[in-house]
């Protein structure tokens, strides 16, 4: 395992922290840096958390023929075990390191998936991009809105490529092409959007323990505030605990909001007005409610999310059976569905939706992937299909459906301060303090 010695990683920390003051005098207009990669060169790729979504790519792009997978971070060896024995199995020696921070030291990285907790994301996204790397950060973006904005100012101050994990816009066509025929009108003026998923999972109390011998829990908790190890918690399902992440609404309603906000063009804007009610079950280790309501108003449209067996999920009855989640765009016309095994066209009495287009129609990106147009776009210095600051607006529509949930009343919202007006109780929930010594 490669070393970096204490001394030269604190220099590092330093030397990146003065480029913070430079980039905030600047007002952050930073130049697109120049590529550390030629087109023929083969780029160096490093992964922080490789269980669950970090394993799935690690996976993948150990076979990428414009790829060297260099080294993997986790705090569970468990993980980095399994990580290394896939690519030795390939004649891949990997590096492998308990804490990230180590990973991001290396000159030789030219970019890093962010696949940790969600209670990681930015601080590990940041630090890779104060090192020169580019990031990929699996979904959601962050744990807060505060968050989302530091990792938007930091990608434009180090001028990185950050591409937030929402597969959907790039590796089925079924979601553009459902998006295109609702910017060019083909069901008419569009009036609202529904996302529905199913409940957040139960689980009865259980009592903490010590941890596992191979997971540094203090490591893993990291910002997040002290608690005894549960096994509740580690691996998958730290996603119900509001310490670590956003319940389902975070986790599938990133998805789902992301071909919503790419259909109705709202990629860099939000909610207007935020209203959301629900019930919890009566006794969960949990801590995320079994159905959800959350309407968002934008002032010329609706998006709605139902979760769970919700009293009107399907208000029109236009899902057709086994549609147990998906996003529906409803127009004056008609109306589509789409989700990652299909999408279905619901016309009005009377009316029909052309899918053919000409070529003065509005067409969107079509990525060739999305882990290849992340690293097409490491090579250009463009931004990617799913930028750093889409990635944000899309995982703030999550995060305000949480905190209208909790505060119970509506919320007047300022999509473009991105703050709650006069209401300084709503705004302290926009950000979460760090457990010392970590912060952005």
């Amino acid at each position: 395992m490669k070393k970096v010695t204490r001394r030269r990683f604190l220099q590092r920390v330093g030397a990146s922290a003065a480029g913070v003051g430079l980039c905030a005098a600047e007002g952050g207009n930073a130049v697109a840096a120049t590529p550390k990669t030629s087109a023929n060169d083969r780029i160096v790729l490093g992964f922080i958390g490789v269980g669950g979504m970090g394993r799935s790519h690690f996976d993948r792009l150990l076979f990428h023929p414009e790829v060297h997978v260099a080294a993997a971070a986790d705090p569970d060896a468990h993980h980095l075990e399994a990580a290394r024995k896939q690519a030795a199995g390939l004649r891949i020696a990997i590096d492998t390191y308990n804490d990230f921070r180590e990973l991001v030291a290396r000159d030789d990285i030219d970019a890093v998936f962010v696949a940790t907790p969600d209670h990681w994301h930015a601080l590990a996204a940041v630090a890779a991009m104060k090192t020169g790397k580019d990031v990929y950060c699996e979904k959601p973006l962050t744990l807060t809105i505060a968050e989302g904005q530091e990792m938007i100012a930091c990608a434009r101050c180090y001028a990185r490529v950050v591409q937030m994990g929402t597969q959907q816009r790039s590796d089925q066509d079924q979601f553009r092409h459902a998006c295109e025929l609702v910017r060019n009108g083909r069901i008419g003026a569009l009036e609202r959007i529904v996302c529905f998923f199913g409940p957040n999972p139960v689980r009865p109390y259980q009592p903490n323990e010590d941890p596992p011998p191979y997971l540094d829990w203090v490591l893993w908790l990291g910002p997040a505030p002290w608690r005894p190890y549960n096994s509740a918690i580690h691996p998958y399902n730290f996603r119900y605990f509001r310490d670590y992440s956003g319940g389902l609404l975070t986790d599938w309603g990133v998805h789902l909001f992301d071909i919503a906000q790419w259909g109705a063009g709202k990629d860099h804007t939000g909610p207007k007005r935020i209203e959301a009610e629900g019930e919890m079950y009566v006794d969960n280790l949990y801590e995320y409610p079994a159905r959800m309501h959350v309407q968002y108003d934008y002032g010329d449209v609706v998006f709605e999310w139902f979760q769970g067996d919700y009293p009107g999920r399907i208000p029109d009855g236009g899902f057709e059976p086994g549609q147990g989640y998906g996003t529906k765009f409803y127009g004056t016309d008609g109306a589509v569905f789409v989700n990652r095994e299909r999408y279905t066209l619901h016309p009005k009495p009377g009316k029909t939706i052309h899918e053919a287009f000409g070529p003065n129609d509005i067409r969107l990106y079509d990525a060739p992937g999305h882990h290849q147009d992340f690293l097409n776009c490491m090579r250009t210095r463009r931004m990617p299909i799913c930028d750093v600051a889409i990635g944000h607006r899309t995982t703030s529509i999550s995060h305000l459906g949480n905190i209208a949930y909790r505060l119970g009343r509506p919320l007047e919202y300022d999509p473009a301060a991105e703050t709650f007006p006069n209401d300084p109780i709503a705004n302290r929930m926009l950000a979460k303090p760090m457990r010392a010594p970590r912060r952005l």
